[in-house]
């Protein structure tokens, strides 16, 4: 599997994916280092809500997967990385096109890769705010993710 998860295969492949594509999210840019990935959920008449603004659901899938194959990217086939908790905290509504820009640092990917060293797992914490056009926050989402070597990759203590 991961000598063809690169970049432009994951963003293809997601832009295509039944729930991204029918709920109108859309990957707009994926950094060849997985390190940074630009999204937009854009506002169709099927994915409105009662009040005629973004549906919340779209709106959290939206950050769903993200963190966590950005992740599979850059640590590869040795680590399991798993979604394991989010919260999302609506502020405004989402009243025209929404994006989000989900960023991992050096010093993130470094702090995973010494925790995990011994074979321990590692729950790190990612916020991603999604915005409106006017650049304006609609709704931040915190996500926690699972990450630990797979076993046959572990140092010995």
């Amino acid at each position: 599997m991961y000598k063809y998860y690169k970049p432009g295969i994951v963003k293809f492949a997601l832009n295509c994916w039944p729930p991204f594509w029918g709920a109108g999210i859309k990957i707009l840019e994926i950094s060849d280092d997985f390190r940074f990935v630009k999204m937009r959920l854009k506002l169709r008449w099927w994915n409105k809500n009662a009040n005629r603004t973004q549906y919340g659901g779209s709106i959290f899938s939206m950050t769903d997967p993200t963190y966590a194959l950005m992740l599979m990217g850059i640590l590869g086939e040795k680590y399991f990385v798993w979604d394991k908790e989010a919260d999302i905290n609506f502020i405004k509504p989402g009243s025209s096109d929404l994006f989000a820009e989900f960023v991992i640092s050096e010093e993130t990917i470094a702090s995973i890769q010494h925790a995990t060293a011994n074979g321990d797992k590692v729950f790190p914490e990612f916020v991603v705010n999604v915005v409106d056009e006017s650049g304006e926050v609609v709704s931040r989402v915190r996500r926690v993710l699972y990450v630990r070597k797979k076993p046959k990759y572990r140092q010995e203590p």
